[in-house]
């Protein structure tokens, strides 16, 4: 932060993000991945792992 041109001392953490067109963005935690969202990506995931176990144990069974 000691920079003789003084970029380094303009941007610190109190700055806030902007977008492309230089203005401030606010930083919303709901605008990333929601509970509900991760929640139902697990759900699917959790369906489709039994699905799959299940064509697992009839091929094996010869079905």
């Amino acid at each position: 932060m000691n920079s003789d041109n003084g970029i380094e001392s303009e941007a610190t953490s109190s700055t806030p993000p902007t977008d492309t067109s230089g203005k401030p963005v606010d930083k919303n935690p709901e605008d990333s991945a929601t509970p509900s969202s991760t929640q139902t990506k697990e759900q699917e995931a959790e369906e489709l792992s039994r699905k799959i176990a299940e064509i697992e144990r009839n091929v094996a069974d010869g079905h």
